[in-house]
């Protein structure tokens, strides 16, 4: 019998083996596009585009400065355990840029700033979010040094969303906490079926917004009681929306090809955004009982036209 291989040994190396400045080497590192995918999916957001590096707040700078979807995000990072200055500079720079999430990424935690984010995250309003995260390096033998984000501290998803449902039940009409409830049951169905689609937290309102990879950009659903009709929309805003507008209209054959189905194109003239999209009508969340037949439509909607206009998002003008 041959001798059975041996196994190598998983090693821990400090991170200043790859990293020996925080601002001229981590930053940077961090900033690519794949290490923000990488982080995002660690915090379980919908992702983060970078805006900015080392962004100007009054006398200070911001390590990183980005989005996701319409919500601005900051990102502090620290090559060593955690301490008093950084907690102080991530609550000046959440409040200096109106930020919805907060990254505090370090070495290791010391347990009272992890309090700190804990406390911040069940004391603080529902739409603001704090994050620690630790990173890591690995090695296996002679591998190349691999990267992981460990996650230490993040905001009690369960506890927030029943916290919003309480407030809307109590202080929210008939129809708010229906929208509240079927919102909260689309991503409910999302988290399990389709997991690269990660909706913002459901309020009592009739759309819930949706992030499809670049500022500027929306992929919202909707759920008109009104006019008894559900919605996936491709949401265009800003100075440029028009002109965006027009360079996916160009493409308009093609898009609708690969989706399958006919998309309703609004430039909306007197609105400074415009829109794409589907719509399926005799569709009222009243009718609980077609709730999963609504859902279900949804879902696919959602899916096939994050996966085809995503790419081409990213690549308008």
């Amino acid at each position: 019998m041959n001798p059975k291989k041996p196994l190598s040994k998983l090693e821990r190396v400090p991170l200043r083996e790859a990293w020996k400045h925080e601002a001229g080497d981590f930053t940077p590192w961090l900033a690519q596009a794949d290490n923000l995918d990488a982080l995002a999916q660690a915090i379980g957001v919908s992702e983060l585009e970078l805006a900015s590096t080392e962004q100007r707040v009054g006398d200070f700078k911001l390590d990183l400065l980005c989005t996701d979807g319409d919500q601005q995000v900051i990102i502090e990072n620290q090559l060593a355990e955690t301490d008093h200055k950084h907690l102080g500079q991530i609550l000046a720079y959440a409040a200096g840029v109106g930020a919805r999430k907060v990254i505090w990424i370090a070495e290791s935690f010391r347990p009272e700033h992890a309090a700190a984010l804990r406390f911040l995250n069940d004391n603080t309003t529902d739409d603001l979010s704090f994050f620690g995260v630790q990173v890591e390096l690995w090695r296996i033998g002679d591998s190349p040094l691999a990267p992981k984000f460990e996650v230490v501290v993040k905001p009690d998803d369960w506890v927030k969303a029943g916290r919003e449902q309480a407030r809307a039940a109590s202080s929210s009409s008939p129809t708010k906490q229906l929208q509240m409830r079927f919102w909260a049951a689309l991503v409910d169905r999302l988290a399990t079926t389709a997991p690269q689609i990660r909706p913002q937290k459901p309020g009592p309102r009739h759309w819930l917004n949706n992030s499809i990879g670049r500022s500027g950009f929306q992929l919202n659903i909707t759920a008109n009681t009104r006019d008894e009709r559900l919605g996936v929309e491709l949401w265009m805003s800003g100075e440029d929306a028009k002109a965006r507008f027009a360079a996916l209209q160009e493409q308009k054959e093609a898009i609708e090809r690969a989706l399958g189905f006919a998309l309703d194109w609004q430039e909306l003239p007197d609105s400074k955004a415009c829109r794409v999209a589907t719509y399926r009508p005799e569709s009222s969340i009243e009718e609980e009982s077609r709730w999963d037949v609504y859902l279900q439509w949804l879902e696919q909607r959602l899916v096939i036209m994050d996966r085809v206009l995503r790419p081409i998002v990213k690549t308008l003008p």
